[in-house]
């Protein structure tokens, strides 16, 4: 049967003391954020899965509040860099001193240096200090002068940015974005958000009641459990059949690459841990497949037909059935 097939050879219990993290997290930015609850459980998913985040929409219509509510839910250090045209790296990552009594360099941390960063309107910074990110994500420290400084663990960062037809952005680079686990956009509020947030009931305004909803311990728990996920073949072969899929579509220059694929399963193994499971479903994987790959993908036309692709591509790839 499907289930005996997908689950661990152990049948080891469901994880379930990594749930009621992913829950605690859900509920702390509900609060803040009216509707947008596929967006929250990413965003979830994302840091249960060691990933960094994407949210990208035009200005106003929560990004920032919502890189706060994750923050602040999941408590530990935080810090936050604006994006500006002028920002250099060294302002990001950190950079060489001098020591007290003059003699010789002690190294002085940027704002990476904490277990939440929230980089606000990453596409307004240049190409360069967009750069200075890449070894941090894959890696998990930046290195000065030759030698390197780890970063806090867990480390999570989470990413604003505008469209690029805004005035002041610069387009992100394809290894940048590849560097991030999952992409989500916010949209815009329906009538009855909008009411709770005019009225108090949701927004900004709620954002100095949010506490720490887990633990760094918790969220360390939950990222072991969700590495520890059943991955089976055939569900790792239908992820690579999607993965193959994007790579042949017509409407596509730049398929998705085998980080993309990785990215997919860690968001898949978060997704069913969240549902209480210690095996990775197929339809965890087609859950992950939109967040995962279409912010990497390079298309002809629109990058937010990327979206559509990726369903196209779901679609049209069987699921295992044993």
């Amino acid at each position: 049967m499907l289930m005996t097939a997908l689950m661990s050879p152990d049948r080891t219990p469901a994880p379930a003391d990594a749930k009621p993290v992913a829950d605690g997290i859900i509920a702390a930015v509900s609060l803040l954020l009216a509707g947008r609850q596929r967006q929250i459980e990413v965003a979830t998913a994302t840091i249960l899965a060691s990933g960094h985040l994407l949210i990208e929409d035009i200005p106003g219509v929560g990004k920032t509040l919502m890189a706060q509510g994750l923050a602040a839910a999941v408590g530990g250090s935080f810090s936050r860099v604006q994006g500006t045209a002028d920002l250099l790296p060294s302002d990001v990552i950190g950079s060489l001193a001098p020591n007290a009594d003059g003699l010789g360099l002690h190294f002085r941390p940027g704002p990476l240096f904490a277990n939440v960063v929230l980089f606000d309107e990453l596409n307004r910074a240049n190409a360069r200090t967009q750069s200075a990110l890449l070894e941090v994500l894959e890696e998990g420290h930046v290195t000065v002068d030759g030698i390197a400084h780890p970063v806090p663990a867990p480390f999570i960062l989470i990413a604003t940015q505008n469209p690029v037809e805004m005035a002041g952005t610069y387009a992100l680079a394809e290894g940048v974005t590849d560097r991030f686990t999952a992409a989500i956009s916010l949209g815009r509020a329906t009538a009855d958000e909008e009411l709770d947030v005019l009225t108090g009931r949701r927004g900004r305004n709620r954002l100095a009641d949010t506490v720490a909803a887990v633990s760094l311990a918790d969220v360390v728990t939950g990222q072991r459990l969700v590495g520890d996920t059943h991955l089976s073949d055939p569900v790792a072969r239908y992820a690579i059949e999607i993965l193959q899929a994007t790579r042949t579509h017509p409407r596509v220059r730049l398929g998705a690459s085998t980080r993309a694929g990785v990215a997919m399963i860690s968001l898949a193994r978060a997704f069913a841990v969240m549902d209480g499971r210690d095996y990775v479903a197929p339809h965890d994987v087609a859950r992950s497949a939109g967040s995962a790959l279409a912010h990497r993908l390079v298309v002809g036309g629109e990058q937010r037909l990327a979206t559509e692709i990726v369903a196209e591509c779901v679609h049209a790839v069987p699921a295992p059935r044993r």
